[in-house]
Order: C-alpha cells, then structure tokens, then sequence
C-alpha cells in the first residue's frame, strides 16, 4: 500500500488504485499525481477494504481479474460501504458480459488496458464531476427538508444557505496553509487537528477562506453567510460576535490573532499562514 500527492498543489480528490500488477499502479499513479490528485494504491481487494476503512476516497480505479476477491465482488463490497464513491473498472481481460457486470454493480466507466492517459484523466474528471454533483444535489436536499420542517413547526423563518461548492471549484476542501475545510463534510482542521465550529462560523470562515488574503467588508461577510444585504454599520454588529467565537477556536491567543485579521474600517480577512511560519511562531 501506497499513499502519495502532490505536495505543491492544492489538495483535490482523493482516488484509490488497486490492481495486482504494481507496475500498472505505479504507472496510474504518476498520471494521476501529475494532475494534482491525492493517490493511495492497494494490491489486492482485501488490502483495498482496509486502506478504505481508514482513508475513504472520492474515486476507486479497479483492476477487474485479481487473485483472491476480484474487481467485481470489491466492487460490490465498496458500493455498499462506501455508496458516494465513484467507481471505475480498468482492466485486460474485457469481454461484454464483465462490462455489463461492471454497470450493474455501479461502474462509472469501463476502461481496457492499455488506456491511453487522456482516456484515464477524462474518465477519472468525470467521475469526480458526477460525485460532486451529486453531492450538491443531497445538500440542497437536506437543506429544503430543515426548511421545511422549520416552516411546518411555524417558525417563519428558514436558516441561511450553507456553504455549497462553486462551479468554478475544482473540489469541495479548501485549504489556506494549515487550514483544511471540508465543505462537504463541515470539518475543518488547523495542523491536522479538528476545530468544532457552529454552523455560522462555519459559513463565516468558509467565506474568508473563499478570499484568502484579501479584506472583506462585513456587509460582504454578512451576505455570504446569513444571505440578506445591510448597511456595513449594522453588518459590523452582526458579524462582529462571529468573528469573536471563531478567533476563540481558531486563534492561539485570540487576543493577538494571526489567522482571522481585522483591517479597521475597512473589514475582515484570513491570512495565508505558510505551515513553516506557522510552527515557528
């Protein structure tokens, strides 16, 4: 088992390759890193089953003909433990009725060896494409359904829009130095730690994180996060209190903040914080 990335880049998907062949993995492994992606390797089923187990990822590439438990019973095992990952079969040995297997245990796509490495990043890109939007789609759902149940209960009013991942972004994790944020999961980690944040400091660092480096006003913050327009004056008093809990969990010494910055007059910004200059103060 293998787990590699790209250290340079800006962290994408996350996509598994297993195949019993490891100079097949090594070869798939290169074409993926070379397009940004996060890449762990397994050599059998089994071994594939317990990297997944600790490590999900977005999208599982599979050789079809392995010793032991094969592409499709692994399949199978994945889509029923992990149902949000995209699968995709590559194999040498191709015949109709394995391709028709492949697509009833839920293939994205059927590829032969030997695939050409556009054929393998196309297919991968669309894969993702399809998780994402699928994704978005379950999180537009369960926003409608709280909705909904707030107006059953007579509350009058709907929470803000959660954070959703914009079309021109290439993943759902942003990521500012030594902050990851999780846009579909709600996580945020500081240095590999989990920071437990409210919805709405979610929403008001996602929005930061969004622009980091660059100040925005609170009339801006308070539009991105509770989705109505004010004047900055009253936009100062709602965000300000926001602003204050999440330099509580985020901050070292909130007191003297490094990472969410007040620019007076003027607003808010997150600071791009190099992990280097992170750890030495």
């Amino acid at each position: 088992m293998r787990t590699t990335g790209s250290s340079g880049m800006k962290k994408q998907a996350r996509i598994l390759v297993v195949d019993d062949e490891p100079s097949v993995c090594v070869a798939l492994e290169a074409v993926l890193i070379r397009e940004g992606y996060e890449v762990l390797t397994a050599h059998s089923g089994s071994e594939a089953l317990q990297l997944m187990a600790k490590t999900p990822v977005d999208l599982a590439l599979l050789d079809l003909n392995m010793p032991g438990m094969d592409g499709l019973q692994l399949m199978d095992e994945l889509r029923h433990r992990w149902p949000d990952t995209v699968l995709v079969i590559l194999t040498g040995y191709g015949t109709l009725e394995s391709a028709l297997g492949a697509l009833r245990y839920g293939a994205h796509d059927y590829l032969l060896k030997p695939s050409s490495p556009a054929d393998i990043k196309t297919s991968v890109r669309k894969g993702l494409e399809k998780r994402w939007d699928k994704l978005r789609r379950k999180q537009l759902l369960t926003r409608i359904e709280a909705d909904v149940r707030a107006l059953a209960k007579g509350g009058g009013e709907v929470g803000p829009e959660p954070p959703i991942v914009d079309e021109t972004e290439a993943e759902p994790v942003l990521e500012v130095g030594d902050l990851s944020i999780d846009l579909y999961k709600h996580a945020v980690t500081l240095a590999g730690q989990p920071v437990n944040l409210t919805p709405t400091e979610f929403n008001t660092l996602v929005a930061l994180a969004r622009k980091p480096g660059r100040v925005l006003s609170c009339a801006e913050l308070v539009k991105a996060v509770q989705g109505y327009e004010c004047d900055e004056r009253e936009a100062r008093g709602v965000i300000k209190t926001h602003i204050s809990h999440l330099r509580q969990k985020l901050e070292p010494d909130p007191a003297n903040p490094r990472y969410v910055i007040n620019v007076r007059g003027v607003g808010y910004m997150l600071m791009v914080q190099l992990k280097t200059q992170a750890q030495g103060g």
